[in-house]
């Protein structure tokens, strides 16, 4: 088994208190996660669960005049930063809010982080968060808070503050996720386990096992819930492969996560595509990138017993192997996305290699612009 020369490692966890998952959890669990008995809570989410779905409403009821401050329900896409202003603003205008609730996908977990890190900045003293994800993105895990300035580049802020403090996985919640964007954002969350394998301040333990889990769990329940939307173990059994995709890491990561996921940020909000949507454009290509250095290789080949092939002992050819698997899982999902669907053209092939590298030239620019331009 690949390991670093000598086997030596920091693991720090985060904060997180608790995690609960299964059906009906939010009803069962989360009057008993509010920090105080006369806690008030704000609810961070988005317009289609406010408006189209009766969970926001089953929250408000839940949580009652006694525990309910607020909601702001206009979160969009990659949290452009006038929404995240005007919700920051909602909430500090009431100083008896302790508490701020996220439900949704990315872009309202990582808005209510930011909110978190202005009121830091303005008391001293972060919100106390409990996110309930309806998607697989992960976000509920990391103490990174992405959002979009008014020039359309992301952004973000981060600290071990920002972590949420309670994670809420109801199965019931993601039934009212639409299937694309289910599906996706576990691509997402597989992405976040390959680029850890190879990720240099991962660490051997808890977290390469994990990882390796939930590349395992994601491979075999994505294509599983794909065929059985409604099925609420698959459901679970995904909501927890993604949390093993990601937490594991813990809090000494450094910057970024990986080639793929700069790839994610240089398309998302300058192109409004998704970041689940993101990964599935650019995960493959960068682990045949990633398959031409022998010490990434030998990570990713660890994936393949996982994935239900056996090892050659060639890490290159198995790490391809990886690649094509990852590949096959994207487009039996329906996924398979071409940039042209975004009005992504040409012209754009060497701004996007550009912004994901940080450079103009050399052989991991010419890598993306190459990954790029087989999805145009």
């Amino acid at each position: 088994m690949p390991q670093s020369k000598p086997l030596s490692g920091l693991w720090m966890p985060s904060h997180l208190e608790r995690m609960y998952y299964g059906p009906s959890s939010v009803h069962d669990h989360l009057l008993s996660c509010l920090p105080s008995s006369s806690s008030k809570a704000f609810i961070i989410t988005g317009s289609s669960l406010a408006s189209k779905t009766p969970l926001i409403q089953q929250v408000e009821k839940l949580l009652s005049s006694k525990h309910h401050a607020g909601t702001f329900s206009d979160i969009k896409q990659h949290a452009p930063v006038a929404q995240l202003d005007e919700a920051t603003n909602a909430v500090q205008e009431d100083p008896s809010i302790d508490t701020i609730i996220s439900i949704g996908g990315g872009s309202p977990i990582d808005s209510a982080k930011a909110i978190s890190y202005r009121s830091h900045e303005k008391s001293k003293k972060y919100l106390y968060h409990i996110a309930i994800p309806t998607t697989l993105s992960v976000a509920e895990v990391s103490g990174g808070a992405g959002y979009t300035n008014e020039d359309g580049k992301k952004t973000g802020v981060g600290g071990p503050g920002l972590v949420p403090h309670v994670i809420i996985y109801d199965s019931k919640f993601a039934l009212e996720t639409p299937q694309k964007l289910w599906l996706s954002t576990g691509i997402r969350s597989l992405d976040h386990a390959i680029e850890l394998l190879y990720h240099p301040k991962a660490t051997e333990a808890p977290g390469k096992p994990l990882f390796l889990s939930a590349i395992e769990g994601l491979f075999t329940y994505l294509p599983k819930s794909k065929a059985e939307p409604k099925n609420e173990d698959y459901i679970t059994k995904l909501q927890l492969a993604c949390f093993s995709s990601y937490y594991p890491l813990g809090l000494d990561r450094g910057s970024g996560l990986g080639l793929s996921h700069a790839m994610g940020y240089a398309l998302g909000s300058p192109y409004g595509i998704p970041h689940g949507i993101t990964s599935c454009i650019s995960l493959a290509g960068v682990v045949r990138l990633k398959a031409q250095t022998p010490e990434d290789a030998a990570q990713i080949a660890r994936a393949l017993p996982f994935i239900g092939q056996s090892k050659s002992g060639d890490d290159k050819q198995d790490a391809l192997e990886v690649a094509d698997a990852i590949e096959k899982l994207v487009q039996n999902l329906g996924l398979e996305t071409r940039l042209k669907d975004y009005d992504v053209g040409s012209d754009q092939v060497s701004v996007v290699a550009k912004a994901a590298t940080q450079s103009e030239s050399g052989p991991l620019y010419d890598g993306v612009a190459k990954i790029v331009e087989s999805k145009l």
